[in-house]
């Protein structure tokens, strides 16, 4: 398995985060190969990903 790690840092109200995923090879082929094609970051394309997840409310219990 591949690991991916990436962390945060922005002027925005954002909080640094180091996430580690493990990837098969397939899967971390194809995203370096997206990454080259479009000249993307790593890191801009998972947050661009998470992004688009559809939003939920979060409720206290």
């Amino acid at each position: 398995m591949h690991k991916i790690s990436s962390s945060h840092t922005s002027s925005k109200k954002w909080v640094d985060e180091q996430i580690t995923i493990d990837l098969a090879l397939d899967e971390a082929q194809l995203l370096e190969q997206y990454c080259n094609q479009t000249g993307k970051a790593t890191q801009d394309v998972i947050q661009e990903l998470i992004q688009r997840l559809p939003m939920m409310e979060l409720h206290e219990g």
